[in-house]
């Protein structure tokens, strides 16, 4: 086993600088060592600019590198299982940015071949739910286990930012797009780390675009959890609620919210109040350390997890939980989970 984790780069996306290359640089224990793209000329030009010293011509050579023991993938939704099921095929770990893939059906082939690649031979799989890695996302389930907000009664998330350009790659139905899947995962998988478990979609309302009537602009959904604990998401990248990135847990004796739980590493703020006695509530704010940030944590995590044998928060299995909710959302809500048929 080498001490330095060799990582390939499938594409060269917006999202990369900030979620692999900068925190490589911080990270002695890892390199980012090639980049593939479609277009050759976008690859040599985003490897000159990052200093990445190997450029391959397509996916499928940078995945036959044996100088790469890995690979990060960042591609559009809906080539997430496509490449993943490759790299593992390849013998390569994956760090496959989220949503992991276009739908649960999806997540479940690859967790299967993930379970087995890593029986096999070590492989890891992780999904790139970076905030899930930060110290903060540990103080918010370290709260709500220690019972201090009583019986666990009702969650609310919400995700939710503007994304005007209407050709971005986000709305489109083909690559597995809509604000469900690009926001909205993060309302999920916060109010399943919060909830403790995975929660029936009980209701959903989704806003669509005018020019793709599948794709969802915003939406609204309701939940229950095995617990008997009830649950509210909101996630949009296009409405009247233009930027919020809170979540909440309401319990018998007390509730915590948090805000923005998704990227505390530029600010963030946590709140608990609770009662000690029917006329003694009490209040407190508290901050966690900003820094390390997400992404360098959950670089951190992923290589630990290879290099060392770390759990994986994150894993394949996961993924097809949260999958599951956002399948529950689309088909409550009217609209067809994102790769499968449905009228354009």
């Amino acid at each position: 086993m080498t001490t330095t984790l060799r990582i390939g780069l499938l594409g060269a996306a917006t999202i990369a600088p900030a979620a692999l290359i900068k925190p490589a640089r911080r990270n002695p224990r890892v390199t980012v060592t090639a980049v593939a793209a479609r277009d050759r000329g976008r690859a040599e030009a985003f490897a000159r600019k990052h200093d990445i010293p190997v450029v391959h011509s397509d996916y499928e050579a940078l995945l036959t590198d044996p100088q790469i023991d890995a690979v990060y993938i960042p591609l559009p939704n809906a080539l997430h299982a496509h490449w993943t099921l490759k790299a593992l095929d390849a013998g390569k770990h994956v760090l496959c940015e989220k949503p992991f893939t276009a739908n649960r059906a999806e997540a479940e082939q690859v967790a299967e071949a993930a379970d087995a690649a890593h029986a096999r031979t070590g492989l890891i799989v992780m999904e790139a739910f970076h905030y899930r890695h930060h110290a903060l996302s540990a103080r918010l389930l370290e709260i709500v286990r220690s019972g201090e907000l009583g019986t666990l009664r009702h969650i609310e998330a919400e995700v939710c930012f503007p994304l005007p350009r209407f050709d971005d790659i986000r709305y489109d139905y083909g690559l597995a797009g809509g604000a469900t899947m690009d926001a909205g995962c993060y309302a999920v998988h916060v109010a399943r780390l919060l909830g403790g478990a995975t929660p029936e979609v009980t209701a959903a309302h989704l806003l669509t675009l005018r020019k793709d009537p599948r794709i969802d602009r915003a939406m609204e959904a309701e939940l229950a959890f095995p617990g008997g604990a009830t649950g509210r998401l909101r996630a949009s990248m296009w409405s009247r609620r233009v930027l919020s990135i809170r979540a909440r847990a309401i319990g018998s004796q007390g509730e915590l919210t948090v805000t923005n739980f998704l990227m505390p590493q530029l600010h963030h703020r946590l709140t608990v109040r609770t009662t000690s006695g029917p006329d003694r509530p009490t209040t407190r704010h508290e901050r966690v350390a900003r820094q390390p940030s997400s992404y360098a944590c959950q670089l951190s995590a992923f290589a630990a997890a290879v290099l060392d044998g770390d759990p994986v928060l994150t894993s394949a299995r996961d993924a097809v939980e949260t999958m599951g909710v956002i399948d529950g959302i689309y088909r409550t809500g009217g609209l067809p989970p994102r790769g499968e048929a449905g009228p354009s």
